[in-house]
């Protein structure tokens, strides 16, 4: 990897505000990002048929590493020669260790948010409430799609949804990060998939961040991010060590919008969603309440 620039990676589960920080970042000058939401398809090159997200640091071949850490490259050359490139792929906290064994020098932000939130919110994903149906949207992402995976990537965009616009299911048949064992859980109320798959992302995350040195480290939970953005994002620059006016970062959190912190959907009322969710809560410092 080229020693003028860092890779940045925000690792978080999905609906948990990833895009939001990413955002608030590459606002600022010497952070770039890729022009799409994720690059899942770069990550997953040359492992698209594994069948989960869970991909070991085993499966990083010479070929994969080369190809994922010239895409780094290839953006940084791109985008002006910027200090870092910010990168945000939600699955990537099913598989820390495989980034570690391509970025070994990539500095993590992990974003939590609470589970009860981020389910209220996964379930609208689940069932395709907060589809976007601009063209623009997956043609950007399509860009990035290796021209050998495309076909898989069209297959699968096509066969998550068939049923749910043929008035067949109310769901996808899948969406965000697939941890070991979801298919399982496909008849399992949603709100249940939804907590399953918000734990697996945070126990996961937990435990292969505790084999990193805490110096490549830097923790934000959302809540604060979303009361205090201006602080929030300060921190995260100083831990960077990067020096802005505030003026600038207050420019840069101008699309946060701090409502968000508020809204009163922690109130679960499916016990079996609550039992999912509890031992992750209680990792991440969350109070219980039964």
């Amino acid at each position: 990897m080229n020693a003028d620039f860092t890779p940045v990676i925000i690792i978080g589960a999905g609906r948990s505000g990833t895009n939001l920080l990413r955002d608030c970042l590459t606002r600022l000058p010497e952070f770039e990002t890729w022009q799409c939401d994720e690059i899942q398809p770069i990550w997953r090159h040359k492992n698209v048929r594994f069948k989960t997200d869970e991909l070991p640091a085993s499966r990083v071949s010479p070929d994969v590493k080369k190809f994922i850490r010239n895409a780094f490259n290839k953006l940084w050359r791109q985008t002006g020669h910027p200090k870092f490139v910010v990168e945000k792929t939600c699955a990537n906290t099913l598989r820390i260790p495989f980034v570690d064994a391509v970025l070994p020098e990539a500095v993590y932000i992990h974003l939590i948010r609470h589970g009860a939130d981020v389910v209220r919110s996964a379930e609208k994903r689940w069932r395709g409430d907060l589809e976007v149906p601009s063209f623009a949207y997956y043609a950007a992402k399509a860009r990035f799609i290796p021209f050998s995976d495309l076909w898989l990537y069209l297959w699968e965009f096509v066969s998550k949804r068939t049923f749910m616009v043929l008035g067949q299911e109310e769901r996808l048949s899948t969406w965000g990060p697939r941890f070991e064992g979801i298919d399982d859980w496909s008849d399992r109320d949603l709100d249940e998939v939804c907590a399953k798959q918000w734990s697996c992302c945070v126990s996961s995350t937990l435990n292969a961040l505790a084999d990193i040195d805490s110096k490549r480290q830097i923790t934000i939970y959302y809540e604060d991010l979303v009361l205090n953005p201006t602080a929030e994002l300060e921190r995260v620059l100083n831990a960077l060590d990067v020096r802005l006016p505030v003026s600038m970062i207050n420019e840069a959190v101008a699309i946060v919008r701090t409502k968000e912190s508020n809204k009163g959907v922690r109130d679960v009322k499916n016990k079996k969603v609550l039992d999912i969710l509890t031992p992750a809560l209680k990792a991440l410092g969350y109070g219980i309440t039964k």
